[in-house]
């Protein structure tokens, strides 16, 4: 392997690291109220200073999935751990993650295959 197919790999890995960690970062503001709304991946792009389809091609290329799957896990991930260790309703979690409570339940069943109802219910402490 030459050095340039090496760093072209190495910077691969960087870019894909460097927007989980944007994600992580961005929906902890969000939820904290510190940000309004959730970017547009053209946004988190601009922030990372790549192009929207060199951080789309090369997080596809690295991990097999676009970066949207992983910002909807990742948010995914938060409403779970809302509905299993609060008693926040259903709504408030939805409003806190900006979304239209209805809007939400079929985002969250669609990721999950359950209701946030049905999660909060088997999954309850």
């Amino acid at each position: 392997m030459t050095d340039a197919n090496r760093s072209i790999l190495t910077r691969g890995k960087e870019i894909t690291s460097s927007y989980l960690q944007f994600l992580d970062k961005h929906i902890a503001d969000v939820i904290s109220g510190k940000v309004a709304d959730f970017m547009e991946i053209n946004q988190i792009s601009g922030e990372l200073f790549l192009s929207h389809k060199h951080l789309t091609d090369t997080v596809q290329k690295e991990t097999g999935n676009h970066p949207c799957y992983f910002y909807d896990i990742k948010i995914i991930d938060q409403a779970k751990q809302m509905l299993s260790q609060t008693d926040k309703s259903v709504s408030e979690i939805a409003r806190i993650l900006t979304y239209d409570p209805s809007n939400f339940s079929k985002f969250f069943k669609k990721i999950t295959g359950k209701t946030p109802g049905q999660f909060r219910k088997e999954n309850k402490g």
